[in-house]
């Protein structure tokens, strides 16, 4: 008995074709970067920190694990749930999306042992779940959203589910939250002169989270430039998770009564002002894809550029703070 063909799943490798691989396209230039840009969270002293933790009030210990553990939750909900991106891009033959993803993940992987890392050098080992359970909005988006939106791209990687994924992951867990509370993080450090592993740590995160950014930004407008209906979808989920986000952040910054302790803190609002003009910034890249050739759209770095500005504008603040 003739036993029947093995089906066959590929028609060929992208990496062997004419031409070779594209490494002007911007996911491979964000791959390369990353390769760069390595730092493993092993390497960093956090001997300092845990002397600069013994010297802080219960007060301060207490906004510092918030902080910490919404963060190092954060960090291991997006580790666990970006595999069906993965498989999306290789649904469309995209392989150097799919190349810049598996160091995505990586990376998110790296962020949760850096911040485990640094819990365990100042000494905590108690269960901090009670910072991510007090905070509603912040379950509603990492226990429901998140995981909801990107499971949908198993059954459907179409272009709406692939926006909709990337604004909920990356527009708002990372773009919103994420690098709001990482300004708030370094604010924290650099006005208490505190903690120098962890503005290490903060520093390098921050690169790997802006490629990150760049990458969500440029697969909204890649899709956005095909088809002028996913704008709305962009807008449309927006609009449906961004008064989570001010939740999340609002709950997140209670200030204190203590002015003792308020001359370290952010003025009232500012976390939210950060956050809606990154947002809002974010938006406008997307939204100036409209209309746009495709062609054109692999080869932008405007959402790299972007990033880049938001950093530069960051250090620069976090200079003001130390003169």
């Amino acid at each position: 008995m003739t036993e029947a063909p093995a089906t066959e799943h590929r028609d060929g490798f992208h990496s062997l074709r004419s031409g070779g691989l594209n490494w002007d396209s911007l996911p491979l230039k964000l791959f390369v970067k990353g390769n760069a840009r390595f730092w493993n969270p092993a390497d960093i002293d956090l001997s300092q920190d845990a002397e600069d933790w013994k010297g802080l009030d219960d007060e301060a210990r207490t906004r510092v694990l918030r902080l910490c553990a919404l963060f190092a939750a954060g960090e291991e909900a997006v580790t666990e749930d970006l595999q069906p991106f993965l498989r999306a891009m290789a649904a469309e033959g995209r392989l150097g999306d799919e190349m810049y993803l598996t160091q995505f993940a990586f990376e998110e992987a790296r962020h949760v042992q850096a911040f485990r890392l640094w819990l365990d050098a100042i000494g905590v080992r108690d269960d901090l779940h009670e910072y991510v359970d007090t905070n509603p909005g912040y379950r509603t988006l990492f226990q429901d959203e998140l995981p909801r939106s990107m499971e949908a791209l198993l059954d459907d990687p179409s272009p709406r589910n692939q926006v909709r994924a990337s604004v909920t992951y990356n527009h708002i867990i990372e773009g919103s939250l994420a690098l709001t509370g990482y300004y708030a993080w370094n604010h924290v450090c650099t006005v208490r002169d505190i903690f120098p592993g962890m503005r290490r740590i903060i520093r390098r995160i921050g690169d790997d989270e802006r490629r990150h950014m760049a990458w969500g930004t440029f697969t909204c407008r890649r899709h956005v430039a095909a088809d002028d209906r996913n704008w709305d979808t962009v807008s449309e989920r927006l609009d449906e998770l961004l008064p989570h986000v001010m939740g999340t952040v609002r709950d997140g910054d209670v200030p204190s009564k203590d002015p003792a302790v308020q001359r370290y803190e952010l003025p009232p609002g500012q976390l939210l002002e950060y956050a809606s003009d990154r947002a809002l910034r974010r938006l406008g890249a997307i939204e100036s894809a409209r209309g746009v050739p495709l062609s054109r759209i692999d080869l932008d770095a405007s959402p790299e550029e972007l990033e880049e500005r938001f950093g530069e504008e960051d250090r620069a603040t976090m200079a003001r703070l130390e003169t």
